[in-house]
Protein backbone atom coordinates (compact mmCIF):
# COMPACT_ATOMS: atom_id res chain seq x y z
CA UNK A 1 0.00 0.00 0.00
CA UNK A 2 2.76 2.45 0.91
CA UNK A 3 4.55 1.61 -2.34
CA UNK A 4 1.44 2.44 -4.38
CA UNK A 5 1.07 5.78 -2.62
CA UNK A 6 4.67 6.71 -3.36
CA UNK A 7 4.53 5.65 -7.00
CA UNK A 8 3.18 8.93 -8.41
CA UNK A 9 5.93 10.88 -6.66
CA UNK A 10 8.56 8.56 -8.07
CA UNK A 11 7.11 8.87 -11.54
CA UNK A 12 7.01 12.67 -11.30
CA UNK A 13 10.57 12.79 -9.99
CA UNK A 14 11.81 10.56 -12.78
CA UNK A 15 10.01 12.66 -15.36
CA UNK A 16 11.60 15.84 -14.01
CA UNK A 17 15.03 14.25 -14.03
CA UNK A 18 14.54 13.07 -17.61
CA UNK A 19 13.35 16.54 -18.59
CA UNK A 20 16.41 18.17 -17.04
CA UNK A 21 18.71 15.68 -18.75
CA UNK A 22 17.00 16.24 -22.09
CA UNK A 23 17.32 20.01 -21.66
CA UNK A 24 21.02 19.74 -20.81
CA UNK A 25 21.49 17.45 -23.78
CA UNK A 26 20.34 20.33 -26.00
CA UNK A 27 23.23 22.48 -24.80
CA UNK A 28 26.23 23.01 -27.05
CA UNK A 29 29.39 21.09 -26.37
CA UNK A 30 31.26 24.40 -26.26
CA UNK A 31 30.22 28.03 -25.90
CA UNK A 32 32.63 30.47 -27.51
CA UNK A 33 33.55 33.46 -25.32
CA UNK A 34 35.24 36.41 -27.02
CA UNK A 35 37.64 38.86 -25.39
CA UNK A 36 40.13 41.35 -26.78
CA UNK A 37 42.76 40.74 -24.11
CA UNK A 38 43.57 37.36 -22.59
CA UNK A 39 45.46 36.37 -19.47
CA UNK A 40 47.37 37.76 -17.63
CA UNK A 41 45.51 41.03 -18.35
CA UNK A 42 42.66 41.56 -15.82
CA UNK A 43 40.22 41.45 -18.75
CA UNK A 44 41.29 37.94 -19.72
CA UNK A 45 41.51 36.84 -16.10
CA UNK A 46 37.88 37.86 -15.53
CA UNK A 47 36.73 35.95 -18.62
CA UNK A 48 38.62 32.81 -17.63
CA UNK A 49 37.24 33.02 -14.09
CA UNK A 50 33.72 33.24 -15.50
CA UNK A 51 34.19 30.12 -17.61
CA UNK A 52 35.78 28.27 -14.70
CA UNK A 53 33.01 29.13 -12.24
CA UNK A 54 30.23 28.23 -14.68
CA UNK A 55 31.78 24.86 -15.41
CA UNK A 56 32.18 24.09 -11.71
CA UNK A 57 28.70 25.24 -10.70
CA UNK A 58 26.86 23.47 -13.54
CA UNK A 59 28.83 20.23 -13.11
CA UNK A 60 30.07 20.66 -16.66
CA UNK A 61 26.63 21.13 -18.26
CA UNK A 62 27.87 24.45 -19.65
CA UNK A 63 31.37 24.42 -21.09
CA UNK A 64 32.73 27.83 -22.04
CA UNK A 65 35.99 28.41 -23.90
CA UNK A 66 37.64 31.84 -23.99
CA UNK A 67 39.01 33.05 -27.33
CA UNK A 68 41.24 36.10 -26.64
CA UNK A 69 42.73 38.66 -29.00
CA UNK A 70 39.39 39.09 -30.82
CA UNK A 71 40.33 36.01 -32.85
CA UNK A 72 36.68 35.12 -33.50
CA UNK A 73 36.38 38.33 -35.54
CA UNK A 74 39.82 38.18 -37.16
CA UNK A 75 41.25 40.75 -34.75
CA UNK A 76 38.69 43.47 -35.51
CA UNK A 77 37.37 44.15 -32.03
CA UNK A 78 34.73 46.61 -33.23
CA UNK A 79 32.89 43.72 -34.96
CA UNK A 80 32.55 41.65 -31.78
CA UNK A 81 29.10 42.90 -30.78
CA UNK A 82 27.62 42.31 -34.24
CA UNK A 83 29.15 38.83 -34.38
CA UNK A 84 27.54 38.00 -31.03
CA UNK A 85 24.16 39.22 -32.28
CA UNK A 86 24.55 36.97 -35.32
CA UNK A 87 25.45 33.95 -33.18
CA UNK A 88 29.01 33.65 -34.49
CA UNK A 89 30.05 34.38 -30.91
CA UNK A 90 28.01 32.87 -28.06
CA UNK A 91 29.24 35.07 -25.23
CA UNK A 92 31.72 37.85 -24.59
CA UNK A 93 33.38 39.96 -21.97
CA UNK A 94 33.33 43.09 -24.04
CA UNK A 95 34.54 46.67 -23.91
CA UNK A 96 32.04 49.49 -23.75
CA UNK A 97 34.30 51.30 -26.22
CA UNK A 98 34.33 48.51 -28.78
CA UNK A 99 30.56 48.04 -28.60
CA UNK A 100 29.73 51.75 -28.70
CA UNK A 101 29.36 51.91 -32.53
CA UNK A 102 26.35 49.60 -32.18
CA UNK A 103 25.02 50.88 -28.82
CA UNK A 104 25.35 54.66 -28.70
CA UNK A 105 24.66 54.80 -24.96
CA UNK A 106 27.97 53.05 -24.27
CA UNK A 107 29.81 56.18 -25.40
CA UNK A 108 28.85 57.59 -22.01
CA UNK A 109 31.95 56.11 -20.39
CA UNK A 110 34.13 57.80 -23.01
CA UNK A 111 32.85 61.31 -22.37
CA UNK A 112 36.03 63.22 -21.52
CA UNK A 113 36.57 63.76 -17.80
CA UNK A 114 33.09 62.61 -16.74
CA UNK A 115 34.36 60.24 -14.00
CA UNK A 116 37.09 61.49 -11.67
CA UNK A 117 37.55 58.32 -9.62
CA UNK A 118 36.63 54.66 -9.08
CA UNK A 119 33.65 55.61 -6.91
CA UNK A 120 32.23 57.53 -9.87
CA UNK A 121 32.56 54.52 -12.13
CA UNK A 122 30.81 52.33 -9.56
CA UNK A 123 28.02 54.89 -9.19
CA UNK A 124 27.29 54.49 -12.90
CA UNK A 125 27.67 50.76 -13.43
CA UNK A 126 25.95 49.74 -10.19
CA UNK A 127 23.08 52.23 -10.30
CA UNK A 128 20.21 53.38 -12.53
CA UNK A 129 22.60 54.38 -15.33
CA UNK A 130 23.88 50.82 -15.57
CA UNK A 131 20.31 49.53 -15.70
CA UNK A 132 19.45 51.93 -18.54
CA UNK A 133 22.51 50.83 -20.48
CA UNK A 134 21.62 47.16 -20.04
CA UNK A 135 18.12 47.93 -21.38
CA UNK A 136 19.68 49.48 -24.50
CA UNK A 137 21.87 46.41 -25.05
CA UNK A 138 18.91 44.02 -24.67
CA UNK A 139 17.10 45.86 -27.45
CA UNK A 140 19.97 44.80 -29.72
CA UNK A 141 19.45 41.07 -29.09
CA UNK A 142 22.14 40.63 -26.46
CA UNK A 143 21.62 39.73 -22.79
CA UNK A 144 24.01 41.71 -20.52
CA UNK A 145 24.44 40.06 -17.14
CA UNK A 146 27.35 41.69 -15.31
CA UNK A 147 30.17 44.23 -15.16
CA UNK A 148 33.94 43.96 -15.08
CA UNK A 149 36.58 46.58 -15.76
CA UNK A 150 39.52 47.41 -17.97
CA UNK A 151 40.19 50.57 -15.96
CA UNK A 152 40.84 54.27 -16.36
CA UNK A 153 42.75 55.06 -19.53
CA UNK A 154 45.93 57.08 -19.02
CA UNK A 155 48.04 58.74 -21.70
CA UNK A 156 51.63 57.75 -22.56
CA UNK A 157 54.17 58.85 -25.14
CA UNK A 158 57.82 58.62 -26.14
CA UNK A 159 58.60 62.34 -26.39
CA UNK A 160 58.03 64.31 -23.18
CA UNK A 161 55.82 64.69 -20.09
CA UNK A 162 52.23 65.74 -20.79
CA UNK A 163 50.96 68.31 -18.29
CA UNK A 164 48.87 70.58 -20.54
CA UNK A 165 47.01 70.34 -23.87
CA UNK A 166 49.93 72.12 -25.52
CA UNK A 167 52.11 69.07 -24.79
CA UNK A 168 49.90 66.97 -27.09
CA UNK A 169 50.22 69.39 -29.98
CA UNK A 170 51.21 67.45 -33.10
CA UNK A 171 51.81 64.12 -31.34
CA UNK A 172 50.78 61.07 -33.37
CA UNK A 173 48.50 59.18 -30.97
CA UNK A 174 47.12 55.68 -31.40
CA UNK A 175 43.44 55.63 -30.42
CA UNK A 176 40.73 52.98 -30.50
CA UNK A 177 38.23 52.73 -33.36
CA UNK A 178 35.69 55.23 -32.07
CA UNK A 179 35.00 58.67 -33.56
CA UNK A 180 34.64 60.11 -30.05
CA UNK A 181 38.35 59.43 -29.39
CA UNK A 182 39.27 61.11 -32.65
CA UNK A 183 37.29 64.15 -31.54
CA UNK A 184 38.93 64.24 -28.09
CA UNK A 185 42.50 64.09 -29.31
CA UNK A 186 41.87 66.45 -32.21
CA UNK A 187 40.48 68.97 -29.71
CA UNK A 188 43.67 68.57 -27.67
CA UNK A 189 45.84 69.32 -30.71
CA UNK A 190 47.12 65.80 -31.30
CA UNK A 191 47.08 63.77 -34.51
CA UNK A 192 44.94 60.70 -33.64
CA UNK A 193 45.34 57.47 -35.60
CA UNK A 194 42.88 54.63 -35.18
CA UNK A 195 44.29 51.11 -35.08
CA UNK A 196 43.59 47.80 -33.41
CA UNK A 197 45.48 46.74 -30.30
CA UNK A 198 47.23 44.04 -32.34
CA UNK A 199 48.80 46.74 -34.51
CA UNK A 200 49.44 49.26 -31.74
CA UNK A 201 52.59 47.94 -30.07
CA UNK A 202 54.52 47.41 -33.33
CA UNK A 203 53.57 50.94 -34.40
CA UNK A 204 54.80 52.35 -31.09
CA UNK A 205 58.01 50.32 -31.24
CA UNK A 206 58.90 51.58 -34.72
CA UNK A 207 57.92 55.17 -33.94
CA UNK A 208 55.09 55.18 -36.48
CA UNK A 209 53.05 56.68 -33.65
CA UNK A 210 54.31 58.64 -30.65
CA UNK A 211 51.86 57.64 -27.95
CA UNK A 212 48.69 55.92 -26.89
CA UNK A 213 46.09 55.75 -24.10
CA UNK A 214 45.31 52.62 -22.08
CA UNK A 215 44.88 51.46 -18.49
CA UNK A 216 48.08 51.02 -16.49
CA UNK A 217 47.47 47.29 -16.23
CA UNK A 218 47.75 47.09 -20.02
CA UNK A 219 50.93 49.16 -19.93
CA UNK A 220 52.28 46.84 -17.24
CA UNK A 221 51.53 43.45 -18.80
CA UNK A 222 52.46 44.58 -22.32
CA UNK A 223 55.72 46.11 -20.96
CA UNK A 224 55.12 49.23 -22.99
CA UNK A 225 58.27 50.88 -21.72
CA UNK A 226 60.02 48.52 -24.15
CA UNK A 227 58.06 50.22 -26.95
CA UNK A 228 59.48 53.61 -26.01
CA UNK A 229 56.50 54.72 -23.92
CA UNK A 230 58.58 56.36 -21.22
CA UNK A 231 56.20 59.14 -20.19
CA UNK A 232 52.89 58.42 -18.43
CA UNK A 233 50.35 61.01 -17.34
CA UNK A 234 47.67 59.93 -14.88
CA UNK A 235 44.64 61.97 -15.94
CA UNK A 236 41.66 59.54 -15.64
CA UNK A 237 40.11 61.11 -18.73
CA UNK A 238 37.83 58.17 -19.59
CA UNK A 239 37.18 54.68 -18.26
CA UNK A 240 36.50 51.35 -19.92
CA UNK A 241 34.01 49.18 -18.02
CA UNK A 242 33.55 45.67 -19.41
CA UNK A 243 30.28 43.80 -19.83
CA UNK A 244 29.57 40.09 -19.50
CA UNK A 245 27.00 39.28 -22.19
CA UNK A 246 25.30 36.34 -23.90
CA UNK A 247 23.67 35.95 -27.31
CA UNK A 248 19.89 36.17 -26.81
CA UNK A 249 19.14 32.77 -28.38
CA UNK A 250 21.83 31.09 -26.29
CA UNK A 251 20.49 32.77 -23.14
CA UNK A 252 16.97 31.60 -23.96
CA UNK A 253 18.17 28.02 -24.32
CA UNK A 254 19.37 27.83 -20.71
CA UNK A 255 17.15 26.61 -17.90
CA UNK A 256 16.20 29.17 -15.26
CA UNK A 257 18.54 27.40 -12.84
CA UNK A 258 21.46 27.66 -15.24
CA UNK A 259 20.69 31.29 -16.08
CA UNK A 260 20.99 32.10 -12.37
CA UNK A 261 24.27 30.20 -12.15
CA UNK A 262 25.77 31.90 -15.22
CA UNK A 263 24.75 35.35 -13.95
CA UNK A 264 26.08 34.78 -10.42
CA UNK A 265 29.33 33.48 -11.90
CA UNK A 266 29.59 36.67 -13.98
CA UNK A 267 29.05 38.81 -10.87
CA UNK A 268 31.74 36.90 -8.98
CA UNK A 269 34.18 36.93 -11.90
CA UNK A 270 33.49 40.64 -12.40
CA UNK A 271 34.35 41.44 -8.79
CA UNK A 272 37.53 39.39 -9.16
CA UNK A 273 38.50 41.20 -12.38
CA UNK A 274 37.75 44.65 -10.96
CA UNK A 275 40.01 43.89 -8.02
CA UNK A 276 42.83 43.03 -10.41
CA UNK A 277 42.17 46.07 -12.60
CA UNK A 278 42.51 48.44 -9.62
CA UNK A 279 45.33 46.70 -7.77
CA UNK A 280 48.27 48.96 -7.07
CA UNK A 281 46.48 52.16 -8.13
CA UNK A 282 44.35 53.09 -5.14
CA UNK A 283 45.01 55.62 -2.38
CA UNK A 284 45.93 52.75 -0.06
CA UNK A 285 48.01 50.81 -2.57
CA UNK A 286 50.38 52.49 -5.04
CA UNK A 287 52.45 49.38 -5.69
CA UNK A 288 51.85 49.21 -9.45
CA UNK A 289 52.76 52.86 -9.95
CA UNK A 290 55.96 52.37 -7.94
CA UNK A 291 56.81 49.21 -9.91
CA UNK A 292 56.43 51.02 -13.23
CA UNK A 293 58.64 53.85 -12.01
CA UNK A 294 61.25 51.29 -11.01
CA UNK A 295 61.17 49.99 -14.59
CA UNK A 296 61.96 53.47 -15.93
CA UNK A 297 58.55 55.04 -16.47
CA UNK A 298 58.33 58.77 -15.79
CA UNK A 299 54.91 59.24 -14.20
CA UNK A 300 53.11 62.57 -13.87
CA UNK A 301 50.00 63.03 -11.75
CA UNK A 302 48.06 66.13 -12.74
CA UNK A 303 47.12 68.78 -10.21
CA UNK A 304 43.49 69.90 -10.19
CA UNK A 305 44.50 73.08 -11.99
CA UNK A 306 46.36 71.15 -14.70
CA UNK A 307 43.50 68.68 -15.15
CA UNK A 308 41.00 71.51 -15.51
CA UNK A 309 42.84 72.77 -18.59
CA UNK A 310 42.19 69.43 -20.29
CA UNK A 311 38.56 69.56 -19.14
CA UNK A 312 38.14 73.03 -20.63
CA UNK A 313 39.79 72.01 -23.91
CA UNK A 314 37.36 69.13 -24.41
CA UNK A 315 34.07 70.80 -23.33
CA UNK A 316 32.84 71.21 -26.90
CA UNK A 317 33.43 67.52 -27.54
CA UNK A 318 31.57 66.67 -24.34
CA UNK A 319 28.57 68.79 -25.37
CA UNK A 320 28.50 67.39 -28.90
CA UNK A 321 28.53 63.80 -27.71
CA UNK A 322 26.11 64.41 -24.86
CA UNK A 323 23.45 65.09 -27.47
CA UNK A 324 24.42 61.97 -29.45
CA UNK A 325 24.39 59.69 -26.42
CA UNK A 326 21.19 61.15 -25.01
CA UNK A 327 21.07 64.18 -22.78
CA UNK A 328 18.75 62.50 -20.27
CA UNK A 329 21.19 59.61 -19.74
CA UNK A 330 24.16 61.95 -19.38
CA UNK A 331 22.24 64.10 -16.90
CA UNK A 332 21.42 60.96 -14.92
CA UNK A 333 25.11 60.01 -14.94
CA UNK A 334 26.21 63.44 -13.76
CA UNK A 335 23.68 63.31 -10.91
CA UNK A 336 24.76 59.77 -9.92
CA UNK A 337 28.37 60.94 -9.70
CA UNK A 338 27.48 64.06 -7.75
CA UNK A 339 25.48 61.95 -5.27
CA UNK A 340 28.07 59.18 -4.87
Amino acid sequence: MNFLKSLPALVVGAALALGASAHAADYKGEYKVSTVLGKPFPWGEAAEKWAELVSERTDGRIHMKVYPNAQLVSGDQTKEFTAMRQGIIDMAVGSTINWSPQVKELNLFSLPFLMPDFASMDALTQGPVGEKIFEAIRKQGIEPIGWAENGFREVTNSKHPITSPADLDGLKMRVVGSPLYNDIFTALGANPTQMSWADAKPALTTGAVDGQENPLTVYDVAQMETAGQTYITLWHYVADPLIFAVNKRVWGSFSDEDKAIVKKAADDAGAYGIGLARKGMTDDDQSLIKALEARGAKITTLTEEQRQKFVDATRDVYSKWKDRIGADLVDMAEKSIADR
